[in-house]
């Protein structure tokens, strides 16, 4: 992203901060540079700062996703810079500041135009274009044939090591998805790693033998849990008995792994939230959108996935869906209301809920020395939240975001 040119220092005020382990009232955050310079109380603010008054609510870091498709009528998947944009800038209304946007299944061509297009906007992108292009998460094509969900089958394949070392040479790749059961999938795992990517399974019926070869390969992270992939009774289905351990008993029994939920308030039950919260904690789980392009859009119909042949989703303005058979499709709705949700829903308490939304995502993807948390060094990606938990303000590298 380009750098904006020097400016009076930036101060926010009259909040109270969210740390990844506390709350800090009073707090004081100096930006200089795009940089956050000094973070903790003040007697006297600068007299030649620009000052941002929080008003009586939060300062927070921006929010980092790691998992999400569009938003504002546009798919990342359409292959164009003005529509990762105009998905970047919806997000950005939502809190995001980092975003890793987030491919389908789709053919080699159509992934191409989508990696092509992200490196352009990241080249040229400025705070008004919205978050800023932290890697894309390259998930679809190669997905089981059993959990492609509401991805298009027809793009759907098993990983093709000439493809994908094409795509990983771009550079801009930073997570990498396979389902593990895959012929040639710990080979993709592998190149991933050795490329610096979160490696992640996702659309998988794997068992726990299959996960633990993958493990053993690299893979250390599972997308959107208990939402497209395996478990005992999809195992049963496959093998028969005995019954057989499934992905989500694969991540609870090993620390080294991480998830992410959809706190949308259609994909998963306060239940199963509070759940997933206790038994992997905040280090462990990420906030994640999975937003469609129905982000921000009337309820209706739209394309999942590249605007030419994408396959139909329905929007009732709360949760995509497949249409007619009720399956779930991606969530319509920012991060924003998945940190709502969580802290809702569940018994995390706030500096919990924030860091499953900024800083373990970025630490998971790579990110954390510039992203993901309040501190000293980092940049100054900054929100200002009311007391109900509403963006107020986003500052993208210092910059307001504003439309």
């Amino acid at each position: 992203m380009k750098r904006a040119p020097s400016a009076p220092p930036l101060v926010f005020h009259n909040g109270t901060a969210i740390l990844p382990d506390k709350l800090l009232p009073d707090a004081v955050v100096v930006c200089d540079g795009g940089r956050i310079r000094h973070l903790g109380r003040m007697r006297k603010l600068p007299r030649d700062a620009t000052l941002v008054d929080a008003k009586g609510g939060y300062i927070t870091p921006g929010f980092v996703d790691i998992h999400v498709h569009g938003g504002a009528g546009a798919d990342f998947m359409d292959g164009t810079a003005e529509a990762v944009r105009t998905a970047c800038r919806a997000h950005a209304r939502h809190g995001t500041t980092s975003i890793f946007p987030t491919t389908t299944t789709g053919s080699p061509a159509q992934l191409a135009a989508m990696l092509k297009a992200c490196l352009e906007a990241r080249r040229d992108g400025t705070a008004a274009d919205g978050a800023r292009i932290a890697g894309v998460h390259f998930y679809g094509p190669y997905f089981a044939p059993d959990k492609v969900g509401c991805h298009s089958q027809a793009g759907r394949r098993d990983p093709d090591a000439r493809e994908y070392r094409r795509h990983f040479a771009t550079g801009i790749i930073r997570i990498a998805t396979c389902a593990a059961e895959l012929p040639g999938a710990e080979a993709f795992y592998r190149e991933a790693r050795r490329r610096g990517c979160l490696v992640t399974c996702g659309h998988s019926n794997a068992t726990w033998a299959e996960m633990a070869r993958a493990f053993r390969a690299g893979m250390r992270h599972v997308d959107h849990f208990w939402c497209a992939m395996s478990s005992v009774a999809s195992l049963r289905q496959r093998y028969g008995t005995p019954m057989q351990a499934s992905m989500e008993q694969f991540v609870l029994a090993h620390e080294a792994m991480s998830t992410e939920v959809i706190a949308d308030g259609c994909h998963l039950s306060p239940e199963l939230l509070e759940f997933a919260y206790r038994q992997l904690g905040p280090r462990r789980l990420c906030l994640v959108t999975d937003a469609n392009r129905a982000l921000d859009m009337p309820p209706g119909r739209y394309r999942f996935g590249c605007a030419a042949d994408g396959e139909w989703i329905e929007s009732d303005g709360r949760v995509g869906f497949v249409p007619g058979g009720g399956a779930l499709a991606s969530s319509v709705v920012g991060l924003d209301t998945m940190v709502r949700n969580l802290k809702a829903m569940t018994s995390a308490t706030l500096p919990e809920v924030i860091r499953m939304a900024s800083l373990t995502p970025a630490e998971r993807a790579g990110v954390a020395r510039e992203a993901g948390s309040l501190a000293p060094g980092k940049r100054a990606d900054v929100l200002v939240l009311n007391r109900r938990l509403q963006v107020k303000r986003v500052f993208i590298g210092g910059e307001p975001y504003a439309e």
